[in-house]
């Protein structure tokens, strides 16, 4: 049945392909979460009015995550090139689209990190102060925790916009189901290789959808 509607499509190279998409994925969302988490509590602690309240430093990491999120993604690839090879020895390849991915993504990610901590209850926050509670014990008691549903629901936004990053990437040498849809497909004029790679672009961002919406519910106690 796959054979008659995907006659073009070689599962091997689809399934090489499928794995190159998930390595791109979940190792710069892992890296864009450990910086998108720093850069967010940052840009939340610094502002007026909270623990760490520092305008200056606040409008620096304002500046870069509003910067680096407002370049198109296949312009922030070409400007990062040099960085690029630099790096990692090489423009091509999933290796190679990393660095793109996370600097493109980590940024996205602050953001989230941020309006999810403003929307703790500054009552609770309050009540922890009052007992005395270290500015330490706020951050990793209080505002994580509490913040927690809205993180997990943000990598989860954040997950399934770098596998969109991922395509463009692979549509300029990155490899992944981007590259297969573009090179293998469109390229190559076969209309039934470029509808598969999509079919699993698809299956895996409904995964990740799934996944993330699960594990939000289930820790979200409100």
């Amino acid at each position: 049945m796959f054979e008659k509607w995907f006659p073009n499509v070689d599962m091997e190279v689809l399934w090489n392909a499928t794995y190159e998409t998930i390595y791109m994925t979940i190792i710069s969302l892992f890296i864009a979460f450990i910086i998108g988490v720093a850069l967010g509590m940052l840009l939340f602690l610094t502002d007026k009015g909270n623990l760490w309240e520092n305008k200056a430093i606040n409008s620096l990491i304002a500046a870069v995550v509003n910067i680096f999120r407002s370049i198109p993604f296949i312009i922030l690839i070409i400007l990062l090139l040099g960085f690029t090879k630099f790096l990692v020895g090489t423009i091509l390849g999933p290796i190679a689209a990393l660095p793109a991915l996370v600097i493109g993504s980590a940024p996205f990610y602050a953001r989230l990190v941020e309006i999810a901590l403003r929307e703790v209850d500054k009552g609770v926050v309050e009540a922890a102060k009052s007992m005395g509670a270290r500015t330490s014990t706020i951050i990793f008691k209080v505002y994580l925790p509490e913040s927690m549903p809205a993180l997990i629901s943000g990598i989860t936004v954040t997950a399934i916009a770098l596998i969109g990053s991922t395509a463009i990437a692979g549509a300029i040498g990155a490899g992944g189901l981007g590259d297969l849809a573009y090179v293998e497909g469109y390229q190559s004029g076969n209309t039934d290789v470029t509808l598969a790679a999509t079919v699993f672009i698809l299956i895996i961002v409904f995964i990740i959808q799934l996944f993330g919406d699960l594990i939000t519910n289930k820790i979200d106690k409100r």
